[in-house]
């Protein structure tokens, strides 16, 4: 029989155990701050009709999308989860509650060409707020809350969220007499960062006929040490700015209140995000050691969210975080935390008894209290067992000879602990309450490893390296 080569498609991740527990670590953080906000989880098919999905069509996204036909229906992978939630609250208005809140975290697929850090299915997490007619702003003002205290449960604490409002941008175009080159004139100031400010006057002028005298008051205004400052001069003469600048000082004013410290947002004036999409506020969030990444959580408000599914007038705003390829960068940076718990379970429990009662009595009395337990009944070498626990990293073995079983106890091994503690080390550990190896009655063991295991508390998944240099003037944080 031929056999077939096994692999894995281009731009499709595939991750090993303990890499797996990572990623979903921060999938479950992901989830818990979420949840903080009163956003509810929703799960929409992966696979939908496609005039559902095109109903927009055109563009990159037509080119790019899985289609195919099954029997007589036309069928489409979902591109992204904002097309989906729109289907969504279209067919399920009169059911809802609004404003609706939902967060999501699932696979999309994009037949774009792989490349590094580029995939082709790859999780998004996104949070969205619908509101059923109007939107208030200060749902505006609370996302950037929400996007610091996820990053910052994650593990990550150099990172900085820029907000800007695509109202100003456009009542600037408008008042500089740029509107019907505004798009051109936007794509062009996003490459600021990149290019420098004469390379970027140069193309406005050269390539789109902006005035030199108007380039030099855009570029002065974008690059301004305090924007919301720098916009004073242009209040009362342009009614859209003047209301994106409203806008944006509310949001602004209410970031301190929900606990966005100041050193983690800017007001960037060249945040731009989706020319046609995006209405209101929009958001970019950048690791300050690693701005080549470019934006790591992006989102923003939109006017009208279901606009080809219905006549309702939804308006909402959100973000999104590419999971995926954020998982790739850390872990291709060297952020992903060494030390996190990815053993299958907390103990391993071997029995040293033909009679495999007891083992799996503690084993069940582990499980009842909430003690992730693994029985190991293979016919192997005590050596080979202990390599099996240490190759895995279980926190804990658990042995059970004929002694312990006669006497109703077990023997409780702490594999973290070095071998080659001294003397003077054993004697402080058990001063702690903690023991390199100690034997306990069943019931007090379950309780001493739930003790322990409490003590560590939940690990981040993620070492931001560049704070802990900033901090202690370390590398990293000390093992």
């Amino acid at each position: 029989m031929d056999r077939i080569k096994p692999r894995t498609l281009s731009g499709f991740m595939e991750l090993l155990p303990k890499e797996q527990v990572l990623f979903d670590r921060m999938t479950d953080i992901l989830r818990e701050n979420y949840r903080l906000y009163g956003f509810t989880p929703l799960d929409t098919p992966a696979i939908e009709a496609s005039e559902v999905l095109l109903a927009k069509g055109g563009g990159e996204t037509e080119k790019q999308i899985y289609r195919f036909t099954k029997g007589d229906s036309d069928l489409s992978l979902r591109f992204d989860l904002t097309v989906p939630l729109a289907k969504y609250v279209a067919l399920h208005y009169n059911e809802l509650s609004f404003p609706f809140r939902r967060f999501q975290i699932g696979k999309v697929y994009r037949g774009e060409r792989a490349q590094r850090g580029r995939f082709r299915e790859f999780y998004q997490a996104d949070i969205d707020v619908i509101g059923d007619g109007k939107l208030d702003i200060i749902n505006e003002a609370e996302v950037p809350a929400i996007i610091y205290r996820t990053f910052t449960a994650l593990g990550l604490r150099r990172f900085k969220i820029r907000v800007n409002n695509r109202k100003v941008l456009n009542g600037l175009f408008d008042l500089l007499g740029l509107k019907e080159r505004a798009g051109d004139v936007m794509r062009t100031i996003d490459k600021l960062e990149k290019i420098g400010p004469e390379k970027v006057k140069a193309i406005l002028s050269d390539d789109f006929a902006v005035p030199g005298e108007t380039a030099d008051k855009l570029l002065a205004l974008l690059s301004s040490p305090d924007p919301m400052a720098a916009l004073e001069p242009f209040r009362g003469q342009n009614e859209l700015l003047d209301q994106g600048i409203g806008e944006l000082s509310t949001v602004v004013g209410y970031l301190s209140a929900f606990g966005v410290p100041g050193d983690h947002f800017t007001v960037d004036l060249t945040i731009a995000r989706g020319l046609d999409y995006y209405t209101g506020t929009v958001y970019e969030t950048v690791m300050l050691d690693h701005p080549e990444i470019g934006s790591i959580c992006s989102g923003g408000r939109y006017d009208n969210l279901a606009e080809y599914y219905t006549e309702k007038q939804l308006p909402g705003v959100g973000i999104s975080i590419g999971l995926t390829r954020l998982f790739f960068v850390l872990q291709d940076q060297g952020y992903l935390n060494p030390q996190v718990n990815a053993a299958p379970a907390d103990v391993l429990i071997l029995p040293m008894t033909e009679d495999l009662s007891s083992a799996i009595s503690l084993a069940t009395d582990l499980r009842d209290a909430g003690v992730r337990a693994q029985l190991y009944t293979e016919k192997k070498k005590f050596k080979a067992k202990m390599s099996y626990a240490d190759k895995l990293g279980f926190p804990f073995a658990a042995f059970l000879g004929e002694d312990e079983v006669n006497a109703g106890t077990v023997t409780v091994k702490d594999l973290k602990l070095s071998n080659d503690l001294t003397p003077e080390e054993v004697r402080e550990l058990e001063a702690q309450g903690i023991c390199k190896q100690v034997t306990l009655p069943v019931l007090e063991a379950v309780g001493y490893i739930r003790r322990r295991l409490g003590e560590e508390g939940a690990q981040m998944p993620i070492i931001d390296k560049g704070y802990f240099k900033e901090k202690y003037g370390l590398q990293e944080p000390e093992q």
